[in-house]
């Protein structure tokens, strides 16, 4: 049985109960649910939530919304929900405050998942895992990666990055110089144990130093330590 308190927020009833049905089964007791953006604020005033599943389209306005005044009042989790799935949507998620995205239709199971992955995560980091960088500004010299604009800047110059890509960029600025496994990368940006497979990061980090590397195939500060993982690497001018 998990003590964690999550916060269902969406305005269709159907789905607000059938992942309430799964979370129950997977041993989750402390369950709220809003159907708008009002009540949601209401009830993370109120309460101290572990995890708040967020729907992007609600009556009164949009999760996009609502995530930032969510901020102000909780350090919870916050797990979009939505049916919108280009590269904007998901790093407008990002950009807003979002800690993960799932599109819709969606396995519950799937939910349940991503939800127990969060928590163990916050029960085993380190509190200092997290270096404190101004406004979620990671500067390396080279390339600036933002984490609340979404912005990836190389050379002075505004690039586009996609949204799994620029995830991955962003927990490898928040550890520089700690070697991650492919499968513990997969993890941290997909958020599921067990589901991803080597090509999946691999393809990621080739997109990654596509853009921060002046040369892809020799790689400065997105680098391979064979048989371990990769590291990100603060290089020196």
């Amino acid at each position: 049985m998990y003590n964690a308190k999550i916060l269902l927020v969406d305005d269709e009833k159907s789905i607000v109960q059938l992942i309430e049905m799964v979370l129950r089964k997977e041993g989750f007791r402390q369950i709220y649910a809003a159907y708008n953006g009002k009540e949601a604020l209401e009830l993370a005033a109120r309460h101290s939530f572990d995890i708040i599943l967020l729907d992007v389209m609600l009556p009164d306005q949009t999760g996009f919304d609502l995530c930032p005044q969510i901020r102000r009042l909780s350090d919870a989790h916050i797990i979009y929900l939505t049916a919108r799935t280009s590269d904007l949507d998901v790093l407008t998620g990002f950009a807003t405050g979002g800690d993960d995205y799932v599109t819709k239709p969606f396995n519950p199971l799937e939910i349940a998942a991503r939800v127990k992955a969060r928590l163990r995560r916050s029960a085993v980091a380190p509190a200092k895992a997290v270096p404190e960088e101004t406004r979620g500004r990671y500067d390396f010299g080279r390339f600036v990666l933002d984490e609340y604009a979404g912005t990836l800047t190389v050379g002075g110059k505004e690039i586009p990055c996609p949204a799994q890509a620029f995830q991955l960029l962003l927990f490898l600025c928040k550890h520089p110089g700690i070697v991650f496994s492919k499968s513990q990368l997969y993890e941290e940006v997909w958020g599921i144990d067990g589901l991803g497979d080597d090509n999946t990061v691999m393809v990621h980090i080739r997109k990654i130093r596509e853009r921060i590397e002046e040369d892809p195939g020799d790689p400065q500060y997105l680098v391979t330590v064979r048989g371990l993982g990769y590291k990100l690497m603060k290089v020196n001018a």
